[in-house]
């Protein structure tokens, strides 16, 4: 096994004194498990794709936000045409008097929650503050560096007020349509789920809100329900003893043999195959 692929500050940043800069991905391909001299802020707008952070698997889409610590490894992998944002810093760099710990979740702590969801408000007020920040961070002309450093402290406060759980339904009760099914949906990983009971509930068309759905994220409702228990089981085999069948309890499958048969045919091997791979990897 060679050497850990390490993203290097002078690759990134134009000087030993820029704090902030903005990497874009468009589209974000398959990337290799990797760590960092520097931290950075992951913001997902469009697509799909597994995002593996710290062994621990994510399937992201559309409004997902990730704080990413330099000691963090992540890779990136089966991607379907998905559009993020980095934007990467250096603590150390820092010198505005701001309350870096109290807006970064992980700033200083090892185990804050790294994934959060914005909504559609949060997203569209966000994207206007990170295109002035990467305006502002490719300039070299005095103050640049300084005009940067509040345009990210204006972003993580912004995140900050947008930003929610990624379970919590009712964090999002006055926001769009899709950002609340995908947030249901994360919170419905042990339990079954009915696309016609929610669009009953919210009053609205449950053909108009798959192809909503499928336009924005890449695939369908049911999909993007069955990655996100595939992702949970592979923490789940990973991290923890319970049994196969426990595991497909707690991840939404009410029968095991079906839940062995669904996790081959995504994964390429069965869950007690995957439980052995990922420990032996580890």
């Amino acid at each position: 096994m060679g050497a850990p692929l390490i993203l290097r500050k002078t690759d990134f940043f134009a000087n030993a004194v820029q704090a902030v800069a903005v990497a874009d991905r468009y589209p974000q391909n398959v990337f290799a498990e990797h760590t960092h001299e520097f931290c950075e802020l992951v913001l997902v707008w469009r697509g799909n794709g597994l995002h593996v952070l710290n062994d621990r698997p994510y399937r992201i889409t559309r409004g997902d936000l990730f704080y990413i610590r330099a000691e963090d490894k992540h890779s990136y992998a089966s991607v379907n045409d998905l559009v993020l944002q980095n934007v990467i810093y250096c603590p150390e760099r820092l010198k505005l008097n701001v309350d870096w710990a109290g807006l970064i979740p992980g700033f200083r702590e090892a185990h804050s929650a790294p994934h959060w969801r914005l909504s559609s408000n949060g997203m569209t007020q966000v994207r206007h503050v990170i295109t002035q920040l990467e305006q502002e961070s490719l300039k070299a002309e005095p103050g640049a560096n300084e005009m940067a450093e509040l345009l990210f402290a204006q972003l993580v406060m912004t995140l900050k007020r947008y930003r929610y759980a990624i379970d919590n339904p009712s964090a999002n009760e006055q926001e769009a349509l899709l950002d609340r099914l995908i947030t249901t949906l994360a919170g419905s990983l042990n339990r079954s789920f009915v696309l016609e009971k929610f669009c009953e509930q919210e009053q609205c068309s449950e053909r108009a809100l798959r192809q909503q759905f499928r336009t924005q994220t890449g695939m369908t409702v049911n999909h993007y329900l069955r990655q996100l228990r595939i992702c949970h089981a592979q923490y789940l085999l990973q991290h923890t003893e319970l049994m196969v069948s426990e595991v497909s309890t707690r991840c939404g499958f009410e029968d095991s043999n079906y839940f062995s048969v669904v996790f081959n045919r995504e994964i390429g091997m069965t869950p007690v195959q995957w439980r052995h791979h990922s420990r032996k990897a580890a």
